[in-house]
């Protein structure tokens, strides 16, 4: 202890001491170096033998050309970065790039989105002679450019030179309620009966690339001049092929669905809607929506303003809490289908006429 404050009584000597320069000062230890890159200087390349193969790395982060002079007088006020343009209204469609692949992002399900891309090629002439909604994939036959709109086929002219054929994917995106459209082609000699192959996804030859760009320009002039969703085929996106009401060993009702996993969470999320059934949560994860039978669907613009909110928010609160009905929802895979049982909570099922109310309606609007 007596060692420690004799430390401490040393380093507030050495601290007040005026002739300390060679601690704090310019030229001592503990000097600021924060400006020290104002005085650095480019150094000629490194030399290498000349049997050496050289490959260029670019840095990371480059210094910028015009930056502040180390010879100005004075305090210097470092400008503040410019704010990004950001475009006041985002389109529904953009097109991605990520190296030699492309693709469209949409921002509306894959269910919206079928209906628009297939009416854009059938509009400029593709003969669609393969159709599969549930898989969000449709194929056209083999034709020239020339059978093609004049407006498509003269956009195309040089990056087709015989028979094509184009395939279109569209998947769910990466972030909710969004939807991305790949566009694979193949070509052949004009009267060839080769079966020639597609490209690969995000292959994206200079046919896909013209392709997507056209594609891009068309669904968006679509939506500004109020392009309506055919909601028919909406429907057959996810709607199962097979659907039957039954119940388990226990006596329970339970839903089946012919369909995939995501077809089925499509499908079933649009049923709820569609019968006015509110979802207070879902947990995709899990296969699981939260309902509440006693509130219909909440609409986007529902929510309560300022004042609403202020005055009226926590009554309103109390109100729904007093007469909730809430439900668990549950979408089980089982081979190539899908079950779909209702439960009060996590360890207890529904009463049985009350589940088979629900599924009923999941039923009815699933067609």
């Amino acid at each position: 202890m007596k060692r420690l404050a004799g430390f401490s009584t040393l380093a507030l000597i050495i601290s007040t001491t005026s002739g300390c320069g060679w601690l704090w000062g310019e030229e001592g230890y503990f000097r600021d170096r924060g400006g020290d890159y104002l005085e650095a200087r480019q150094t000629a390349p490194m030399q290498l033998p000349a049997n050496v193969e050289v490959r260029r790395l670019d840095p990371l982060l480059p210094v910028p050309q015009q930056v502040a002079s180390s010879k100005l007088d004075g305090e210097y006020e470092v400008p503040r970065p410019q704010p990004l343009k950001v475009s006041a209204e985002a389109g529904e469609f953009s097109l991605q790039k990520s190296g030699a692949s492309r693709w469209v992002v949409a921002q509306r399900v894959p269910a919206e989105v079928w209906p628009v891309a297939r009416q854009f090629f059938a509009d400029n002439g593709f003969n669609i002679v393969d159709e599969r909604p549930r898989t969000g994939e449709f194929s056209t036959d083999w034709q020239r450019v020339d059978q093609l709109s004049a407006a498509l086929a003269r956009r195309l002219n040089g990056a087709a030179t015989g028979e094509t054929r184009v395939r279109v994917r569209i998947e769910p995106g990466v972030q909710r309620n969004t939807s991305e459209i790949f566009v694979a082609s193949a070509e052949r000699p004009v009267g060839s009966a080769a079966d020639v192959a597609f490209t690969s996804r995000g292959s994206s030859s200079s046919l896909d690339a013209a392709l997507l760009d056209e594609m891009l320009v068309g669904l968006t002039r679509s939506t500004a001049q109020g392009g309506s969703v055919s909601l028919l085929a909406a429907r057959d996106f996810d709607a199962p092929s097979r659907v039957s009401l039954s119940e388990d060993g226990n006596g329970n009702p339970v839903l089946n669905l012919g369909a995939d996993f995501d077809r089925a969470w499509s499908g079933v999320g649009r049923s709820l809607e569609a019968a006015d059934i509110r979802i207070d949560d879902l947990n995709r994860s899990l296969g699981v929506y939260y309902i509440n039978l006693a509130e219909g669907t909440q609409h986007k613009g529902e929510e309560p303003g300022f004042f609403g909110r202020l005055f009226g928010g926590e009554a309103d609160k109390e109100e729904i809490e007093a007469r909730a009905e809430r439900y668990q929802i549950r979408l089980t895979p089982v081979g190539d289908s899908v079950q779909v049982t209702v439960d009060k909570d996590l360890n207890t099922v529904a009463p049985a006429d009350v589940a088979r109310r629900i599924l009923g309606l999941i039923q009815e609007n699933l067609g």
